[in-house]
């Protein structure tokens, strides 16, 4: 394999702005395996600059000449191309409890931030993107950018509650993984830093325990992991 890899990742307008929960999962994971990359910065409407990868969705990761879309695939051809580098899941087990960990995450939590990210994510996009990205939204939430920035508020208790449960387990371990993270923890991180890069406003207190949590994930990457 090339020790070039390329990681085609979605922004903002402003470039340094990387915003994906699932670009984000795969960028630790590959911090996690210990191998360089590169990160593309990539638009919702530029589908033609990954149509070789037959996906129009980032991430979509070039490992010399091997090209692997979707975080989860992606995080399943690290885990089995580089054995010897450590582990995402430790193990068959682990594996199996990160399934659970991914649905939570998808199907609770993101579903909990996603109601209140639209409105600004629309302010902070591309223009070019602006058109593909309201329609497309508007037409899965079934309610306008506008409304949805106008119930900002009333969507927030719900996200506070869907953090009680990662706070109390966080509160007698350093991370998801243990004493490591692992990509249980890059899951729910990813969906988490979501938030945190678009939102208009905090959503974590500094003190909070997920907020200590999420800089020791940072932390313990360290310079591994960019943007």
């Amino acid at each position: 394999m090339s020790a070039a890899r390329k990681l085609y990742d979605l922004a903002a307008a402003d470039p340094d702005i990387r915003f994906s929960p699932f670009c984000w999962r795969t960028k630790l994971a590959l911090a996690h395996k210990e191998l360089a990359f590169e990160t593309i910065p990539w638009r919702f409407t530029e589908k033609q600059e990954i149509a070789f990868s037959g996906q129009q969705l980032v991430p979509v990761l070039v490992d010399g000449e091997k090209t692997v879309a979707d975080s989860q695939a992606i995080a399943e051809y690290l885990e089995a191309t580089y054995p010897d580098a450590p582990s995402l899941f430790g193990g068959a087990e682990g594996h199996a409890l990160t399934q659970f960990v991914r649905r939570w995450s998808d199907g609770v939590l993101a579903a909990s931030l996603v109601r209140i990210l639209v409105p600004d994510i629309y302010q902070m996009i591309d223009p070019k993107d602006q058109a593909y990205f309201r329609e497309s939204r508007e037409a899965r939430l079934g309610i306008s950018i506008e409304a949805l920035a106008a119930e900002r508020s009333q969507h927030l208790p719900a996200f506070q509650a869907a953090l009680q449960t990662l706070r109390a387990t966080l509160k007698g371990q350093k991370f998801l993984g243990g004493e490591t993270p692992l990509y249980a923890d890059h899951i729910v991180f990813g969906t988490l830093q979501w938030g945190v890069k678009t939102s208009s406003t905090p959503l974590l207190e500094t003190d909070d325990r997920v907020s200590e949590w999420m800089q020791a994930v940072l932390d313990y990457y360290g310079d591994r992991v960019a943007l």
